[in-house]
């Protein structure tokens, strides 16, 4: 029997959308990444959309472009790279036509493919449910670094973001941002019901002024 070949990546048209389009219709999708020959494939179970320069006050984006965030600007289909806290990275998967900022934060997901590297990259998670729960985890276990900043995700290189299984509308929910100060109000998290591998919700506590 002849060997299935492994599906297409998601066209360029799918992320050349507006976020809180785009976010929903990834759940179920697969990210794949291969690093150092090693093949690691999450399943997208939670994302997080945000908009643009002057749009939402909790984008990166958000303040004009700068060199650390200029990936938000497109083209659409890239990935953007951020580092946080000192000490992890969190990846964004840039939408919107090119020009126009705005991305989708990959939150959680289940680690379907690749398991052992996972584990290996996240030695004191005691849970494979917890892997990839939570965006410095999903980036971790997927082998993310500052290098795969700008990579094109439809190319059908070494970074792609594969079509699923579609989530049923009855187990998609949506409800605040984690995290976040500002636009914490807005509703664009995304996440598909009943799945252990999403991550815990947690407001942002607003920071007290620093003592004089």
């Amino acid at each position: 029997m002849a060997a299935v070949p492994p599906p297409a990546p998601l066209p360029r048209s799918f992320f050349d959308r507006e976020p809180l389009v785009v976010a929903p219709a990834l759940l179920g999708a697969v990210v794949r990444h291969e690093r150092d020959g090693e093949v690691v494939e999450v399943r997208l179970t939670e994302v997080e959309a945000y908009l643009g320069e002057g749009e939402d006050p909790a984008s990166h984006s958000h303040r004009g472009r700068r060199p650390r965030n200029q990936v938000m600007w497109g083209p659409p289909g890239h990935l953007y790279v951020y580092f946080t806290y000192g000490m992890h990275y969190c990846a964004n998967l840039v939408c919107r036509p090119e020009g126009v900022s705005g991305g989708v934060l990959l939150r959680a997901g289940e680690v379907v493919n690749g398991l052992d590297v996972a584990r290996a990259r996240r030695p004191a998670v005691r849970r494979d449910v917890d892997l990839a729960r939570g965006p410095a985890r999903l980036a971790s276990a997927l082998g993310l670094a500052r290098d795969d900043d700008g990579r094109d995700v439809c190319s059908g290189g070494s970074l792609q973001v594969l079509p699923g299984t579609p989530v049923p509308r009855s187990r998609l929910r949506t409800g605040p941002r984690v995290g976040v100060s500002a636009g914490a109000e807005s509703p664009w998290r995304y996440w598909v019901d009943g799945e252990p591998t999403v991550s815990a919700y947690r407001p942002a506590v607003p920071r007290l002024p620093r003592s004089k």
